[in-house]
């Protein structure tokens, strides 16, 4: 049982679908422990589903300071969520829950936290290139949009700057990416690197190239085109991987140069881990270091797919942690 006077950190990783809730624990090999998952959707109100944890836990008698990475903008008191009908003020959640502190972070900067802490295991290497320890790390992630995120190291500690870097607009390299470009204008006044680089992306350059193509192509998912470019049975479907991942090679080069990202740039999200494989045979690393006179740059900057299962839960421990 625990008394008054003990104190833990606690640290959730919220989704529109998920949560997940553990405590952060240096002792242990992953940084946290105790972890639960809730479907948010069995749950009137984020405080109801904290409430149970710490009810779960015995922590009511804890003082508890808590960090929780979740899926919106954390810069005003009242909290909106994107994809769930949640809405509460930082402030009251606080004193709802009685918490002895409250931070709350956006789901990328959780990622970008977590890097640091990430292991051999953890990461799997693309090409070429050696991490500088302490250089600015850069994180991209394609998933339901484009995840963007920046740590820089100073005095000894990471400190992330995230923000909206995946609604830059796109630039086209090859003559396929002009192709595609032109067929998404016919239907956006504007295209940004995020309209190619997500799931609803993926669907739009495989719709770009059947109509380029002149091929009549079948209403696919994400998920769909991707399995059949992996298993080789609609070469439509295969240059739309292909040129995904040359798409997503230009982009994280581009994130090299903007902050001379020598730590390395990291892949994210729930897309790219899936076809890590692929992504070492594709061209995604040729774009990544064609960068004209500044290719030494790149061609020595190292890049990484993040397979971690729980980044988000190791970021909010990690920024927990480090204060």
């Amino acid at each position: 049982m625990n008394t008054a006077t003990s104190s833990i950190n606690l640290i959730a990783d919220i989704g529109g679908t998920n949560i997940r809730l553990a405590i952060a624990d240096k002792s242990c090999d992953e940084n946290y422990r105790d972890i639960q998952t809730y479907q948010c959707a069995d749950y009137a109100s984020l405080a109801e589903v904290i409430a149970l944890y710490i009810d779960s836990n015995q922590l009511a008698k804890t003082n508890i300071d808590a960090c929780l990475a979740i899926a919106c903008p954390v810069d005003t008191d009242i909290i909106s969520m994107t994809n769930l009908p949640w809405q509460f003020s930082q402030q009251a959640l606080k004193e709802q829950l009685n918490l002895q502190k409250l931070t709350l972070i956006n789901d990328y900067t959780a990622i970008a936290m977590a890097i640091p802490l990430l292991n051999e295991d953890q990461k799997i290497k693309i090409g070429g290139g050696d991490v500088t320890p302490n250089a600015p790390i850069a994180v991209c992630g394609p998933g339901t949009g484009l995840g963007v995120a920046n740590l820089v190291s100073v005095n000894e500690q990471w400190h992330c700057f995230s923000g909206e870097g995946g609604h830059v607009d796109f630039a086209a390299v090859d003559e396929i990416d002009i192709k595609v470009l032109q067929q998404l204008k016919n239907i956006k006044a504007r295209v940004s690197y995020e309209q190619l680089l997500s799931g609803y992306g993926l669907v739009q350059i495989y719709q770009a190239l059947c109509i380029i193509n002149d091929h009549a192509g079948d209403k696919l998912s994400a998920a769909q085109i991707s399995s059949k470019a992996l298993t080789g049975s609609c070469p439509t479907c295969q240059q739309t991987l292909a040129q995904f991942c040359k798409v997503l090679g230009s982009f994280a080069g581009n994130l090299a140069l903007t902050m001379n990202s020598q730590g390395g740039v990291y892949i994210a999200g729930g897309i790219v881990p899936r076809f890590v494989d692929y992504v070492k045979s594709s061209s995604f690393r040729e774009r990544f270091e064609a960068k004209g006179r500044l290719s030494h740059l790149t061609q020595r900057t190292p890049t990484f797919v993040i397979t971690e299962e729980q980044p988000g839960l190791l970021g909010a421990a990690a920024y927990l942690l480090q204060q």
